[in-house]
């Protein structure tokens, strides 16, 4: 699956980054500075380079004003649409400022009512948003998950965790979904109306 990577400049960078041939990589600002460090050199760089002062000369600079309604990453993701990418991953999204975060949580809601799955990784947790899909596990996977309503209300199907539910209702202002748990066999989590964020512990999905 080709795969639109997104990196930013905070907590949740990878390790190690093998990006193949068929896939797009952009940094969000400053994010080029985390990918150097990789010795990985994203095709396009975007953002208002508040972080970034030295503009790089080897990758497609696209400068947007300070003064802007989109941030550096959804001005990313919003590259990767374009381009007609269906699977993200954002590295470096998360951490440092709360703000931030909440507002890349938020940018995972629009990369869904965008057809588009999109996966935040964190320096210890994963997070994505579902609306309308599933997500599955394997029954190896363990730790903690929790599901959050990013609309109003979400109708959702919660099967093979310790806590389970059936086309029940949970809304945005009280955390019904918080702290589940793995027990050891196949999981499920339907989200057949709304849109829901599911975060976990940091593990690939299987």
């Amino acid at each position: 699956m080709k795969t639109c990577y997104i990196f930013g400049a905070a907590l949740g960078l990878p390790e190690s980054f093998e990006p193949q041939p068929q896939d797009l990589i952009i940094a969000a600002d400053a994010g080029y500075l985390a990918l150097e460090r990789l010795g990985v050199t994203p095709q396009i760089t975007v953002g208002d380079f508040d972080s970034l002062k030295n503009l790089p000369t080897d990758t497609e600079i696209i400068k947007h004003p300070v003064r802007k309604d989109d941030t550096d990453t959804l001005l990313a993701v919003k590259i990767g649409l374009d381009k007609g990418y269906k699977h993200f991953c954002l590295y470096g999204c998360a951490g440092g400022r709360l703000d931030h975060t909440l507002a890349n949580l938020q940018t995972l809601s629009f990369i869904a009512s965008n057809g588009a799955s999109g996966y935040l990784k964190g320096e210890d947790f994963t997070a994505t948003a579902l609306s309308g899909n599933s997500l599955e596990f394997s029954s190896e996977k363990k730790g903690n998950i929790s599901v959050f309503s990013a609309t109003d209300e979400c109708e959702i199907s919660i099967d093979g965790f310790l806590y389970n539910l059936n086309h029940e209702k949970i809304t945005y202002n009280f955390p019904l979904g918080v702290s589940n748990e793995f027990i050891g066999e196949k999981s499920k989590i339907t989200v057949h109306s709304g849109t829901a964020i599911v975060l976990w512990g940091n593990q690939e999905v299987k």
